[in-house]
């Protein structure tokens, strides 16, 4: 589940604590944790819900204007289920803290160039860990279609890739495209 900025910035700072989908089946369970632009967010609950029963109260709790218009954003075939989602702020992105500090020291550079290899030989297509973090440190910004185009890949496999690295704090999304961050270019920096 993908929750829009203004969403979970709403999340965030407590005013939208709901979202609603129409769903095939439930995609998200209790418990679970997104990570999103604003912080990590908790799905409290899910519960299946008759949509005609959500209302403008309901909706501005999940950051829209009126119930009429949670209806209108609904995807899908009307006849599948519509799903109330709890939402509550878990905290901030563990990834932001860690893509602001260098590897320190040969033990913490040694694990993340296993994990970087680990990358690679799992890969269908060969090594792409190292070409990627030069590939987006070397044009910052740039759409995710065109850093594909650059290392001859397909778009989307690509921005599974960099969410890897950024996983590993080695990267930063951008409202379009990526950047290096300083952890990623200090690893760079070492050549490994």
């Amino acid at each position: 589940m993908i929750l829009p900025v203004a969403v979970a910035r709403g999340v965030a700072d407590g005013g939208i604590d709901r979202a609603y989908r129409r769903w095939t089946s439930a995609r998200v369970r209790a418990g679970s944790m997104l990570r999103t632009a604003a912080g990590v967010v908790e799905i409290v609950a899910v519960d299946e819900i008759d949509p005609s029963s959500i209302t403008d109260d309901d909706a501005r709790a999940a950051g829209a204007g009126s119930a009429a218009a949670v209806r209108r954003a609904f995807r899908g075939d009307p006849g599948d289920p519509v799903f109330r989602i709890r939402l509550r702020a878990a905290g901030a992105d563990p990834r932001v803290a860690l893509r602001d500090t260098p590897p320190t020291g040969p033990d913490e550079l040694d694990e993340l160039v296993r994990r970087l290899d680990r990358l690679d030989r799992a890969s269908r297509h060969g090594p792409w860990t190292r070409d990627t973090l030069r590939c987006v440190a070397e044009h910052p910004g740039e759409r995710a279609a065109d850093l594909a185009g650059r290392l001859g890949r397909e778009r989307d496999p690509l921005k599974l890739d960099v969410r890897k690295l950024k996983n590993l704090g080695l990267t930063e999304s951008l409202e379009t495209g990526y950047r290096i961050s300083p952890r990623g270019a200090a690893f760079l920096a070492t050549g490994r």
